[in-house]
């Protein structure tokens, strides 16, 4: 078993690029992740790759499907698995944010209301930021075009990641507040990190090694 490829899940997108980017840095062989967008599983030279849904990593990672990913730290906070966290890769910069219309008088106040309608696909986060603020809840969650939320009457305030706020600028929405800020992260399967330390300690180290040198180290 000590030779088994080493599995990762991987998330579509943009984070994909920036991680492989980083691991090819590291002499791990995995351009042929890139060179075809339709495939799902990639088998490297003793790396198996999965390419997932951002939300599934840590699901593959937990279960014990894959030994390590990659994941933004907000899909952490919200779902909580039972993994080891052991870099801050340093990219995919983002911030969770609470937003809501331009139309929405910007004074009024929701610790005044008697329930507050929040859209997200954050459920977790969001009653826990508002009940610290001693606001009263009922959150919805949405799995896609949370802006459309506040438009439309389902929500009084979207809770949902923010990076540039473009998007929030071109849906008519204003950002009130900050819940946190969120960079991808590396983690790793509790089982695997026993049963695999050597292979799994060295990639960590190549990784470590390389933010360093790149001065991205956190």
């Amino acid at each position: 078993m000590s030779d088994r490829r080493l599995t990762l899940a991987l998330p579509k997108g943009r984070i994909l690029e920036d991680t492989l980017a980083l691991l090819s840095e590291c002499g791990v062989p995995c351009a042929e992740v890139l060179d075809d967008s339709r495939r799902l599983v990639f088998d490297v030279q003793g790396y198996r790759f999965l390419v997932v849904r951002a939300q599934d990593v840590v699901t593959y990672v937990e279960h014990g499907a894959a030994d390590l990913g990659v994941v933004g730290k907000d899909v952490l906070l919200e779902q909580r698995p039972e993994v080891y966290e052991p870099l801050d890769l340093g990219f995919g910069y983002c911030r969770l944010a609470v937003a809501r219309a331009k139309s929405v008088d910007g004074g009024a106040e929701p610790a005044s209301w008697s329930t507050l309608r929040v859209a997200t696909k954050y459920p977790r986060l969001a009653l826990e930021h508002f009940r610290r603020k001693g606001i009263q809840v009922e959150v919805i969650k949405l799995y896609g075009s949370i802006e459309l939320a506040p438009l439309v009457g389902l929500a009084d305030r979207i809770v949902d990641l923010v990076s540039s706020g473009e998007t929030l600028r071109q849906n008519g929405l204003v950002e009130v507040e900050t819940i946190l800020e969120s960079t991808c992260r590396l983690i790793v399967n509790r089982a695997a990190m026993k049963t695999r330390t050597r292979r799994i300690s060295e990639l960590i180290r190549a990784l470590q090694g390389r933010l360093v040198e790149k001065g991205t180290a956190r």
